[in-house]
This record gives C-alpha cells, sequence and structure tokens, in this order.
C-alpha cells in the first residue's frame, strides 16, 4: 500500500509528464499541510498556490525560499500586507482599487509584484471578476497609469463547474479572446504580458488546448480537500 508522500509524487510527476513546456503547474496547496507541500517540493515542484493570505505567510515563513507562491484566491485588500514582501504572482486582481492597494503594499517594500486581471468568464455569479469593458476602463484610467509598483501579466478566469465540456472549451476559449484583445489594445509591445491562468484539476486539459500558460491543480495532485 503506498504511502501519501509516494501518491503526490506520482500524481505530480503524471500531471507534469502532460504539460506542454510552455505551461507552468501551479500546484494548489491550500488547505493542505506543510507536509504535503514539502513532499512535492521534494519531488522538484516549485510553484505554489494558495487562496487565505495568513496561511500563505506562514507557509512561506516555514518552507524553502526558492518557492514561488501564487495567490489565487479572492484577495481583501486588509490582507494584502502579508504577502506583498514576497508574494511572486497575484491572480485575482478583479477592481482597480484591489490593484491600488496591492501597489502601496509593494512600494512599502521595494518591488513590483506581478497580477493577472480575474475575468469572469463562467456561468455562476457566485465567482469574482472583470468584464471586458470593467478591464479597458481600468487600464484606460489616470489612476492606473499612475501606478508603479505592479504589473499586468496577463488574465486569469474560472469556468463554470460543470460535467458540460463544450460550455468550458467555450468559457476558456472567451477569455483567450479577452487576453488577445488586450494584448493588441495595451500591450503590444510589452514581452511581460503573456499569461493566461485557466483550468484547474477538472478542466486542465481543455484549457491548455484553448491556450492556457498557468494550470492551477490541487485535489489532483494532493487528492480531496483537508479542510482545517
Amino acid at each position: 500500500m503506498s504511502t501519501v508522500k509516494e501518491e503526490i509524487t506520482a500524481n505530480l510527476r503524471q500531471v507534469a509528464a502532460g504539460l506542454p513546456s510552455n505551461v507552468c503547474l501551479v500546484a494548489v496547496s491550500k488547505t493542505k499541510p506543510m507536509a504535503y507541500i514539502e513532499w512535492a517540493y521534494e519531488a522538484g515542484q516549485r510553484v505554489f498556490g494558495e487562496n487565505k493570505a495568513l496561511e500563505l505567510r506562514d507557509k512561506y515563513m516555514a518552507l524553502p525560499k526558492d518557492i514561488q507562491w501564487h495567490f489565487i484566491g479572492h484577495l481583501q485588500t486588509n490582507k494584502i500586507k502579508y504577502i506583498a514582501p514576497f508574494v511572486s504572482m497575484i491572480h485575482s486582481i478583479d477592481s482597480l482599487e484591489l490593484l491600488e492597494a496591492v501597489d502601496k503594499q509593494a512600494q512599502k517594500h521595494k518591488r513590483v509584484i506581478p497580477c493577472l486581471l480575474q475575468f469572469h468568464i463562467a456561468a455562476e455569479e457566485t465567482k469574482f471578476g472583470l468584464s471586458l469593458e470593467e478591464a479597458e476602463a481600468l487600464l484606460q484610467s489616470d489612476r492606473f497609469a499612475a501606478l508603479k509598483h505592479v504589473r499586468i501579466d496577463g488574465v486569469m478566469g474560472m469556468a463554470t463547474f460543470t460535467d458540460n465540456r463544450e460550455q468550458v472549451r467555450g468559457e476558456f476559449e472567451r477569455l483567450k479572446q479577452y487576453f488577445e484583445a488586450l494584448k493588441a489594445r495595451y500591450f503590444a509591445t510589452a514581452d511581460h504580458f503573456k499569461e493566461i491562468s485557466m483550468g484547474m484539476s477538472e478542466d486542465y486539459p481543455l484549457a491548455i488546448e484553448a491556450g492556457s500558460t498557468l494550470v492551477r491543480v490541487g485535489s489532483k495532485i494532493f487528492g480531496a480537500r483537508v479542510y482545517a
């Protein structure tokens, strides 16, 4: 009977082996114990995703410092200060106010934080995200132009949780279209604007087909969620 460590190692290698070279695997370690992350780290994984700022801070402090930590959940402005010193990327920018708050905290630490604009592409109203019109208004604003400590590196979205593969495929393709529209209009000469974060354990192969460059995979690596 295999141990949890062996299962995580095997799962991780299986997922990684199926990814094209241009796709980065973000191992979603939210709610998982430190040991699970250490085992994935020992297997070679270096990019992890968390959705709670305080949990992320604690894991950052305890684990190897060459880990790249991605924040992938809904971010409250009063929690940014806990992750601003070290976070590698924030996937979930869904308002100008949030982006301004990230900029303010990044300035305190004399760094530029890479961010993704989160779009609402799913049928569920409960998911967060911008419309294309809202994103364009943000990027055209004087307030955005004044920000010096954040950098928009691409887009992020979550598809509807459904077994309808064609619906999910269409939502991913829509996010790719949003990316291409923003690239052409606002980032045509910006090499850093290249990321499309979409796809999770149940749908990441479809996301890759649609052009994803960052897949956020948790349960397929670590097993079912563990809640504290």
